[in-house]
């Protein structure tokens, strides 16, 4: 188990940076909210990876 603890934190990361997508979806700032997009994508797919 500790082993995936990485993972457990990459999952995490990826959790708020879509808190950050809706966050900046909400104020109108659409390219922020695509680069938030790119960013979650790869903490998730690290994530993955990594488990």
């Amino acid at each position: 188990m500790s082993d995936n603890w990485t993972a457990v934190a990459m999952a995490f990361v990826a959790l708020f940076l879509v808190g950050g997508i809706i966050s900046f979806f909400k104020q109108g700032l659409k390219v922020g909210a695509l680069l938030l997009a790119v960013l979650a994508a790869l903490a998730t797919t690290a994530a993955v990876l990594w488990w």
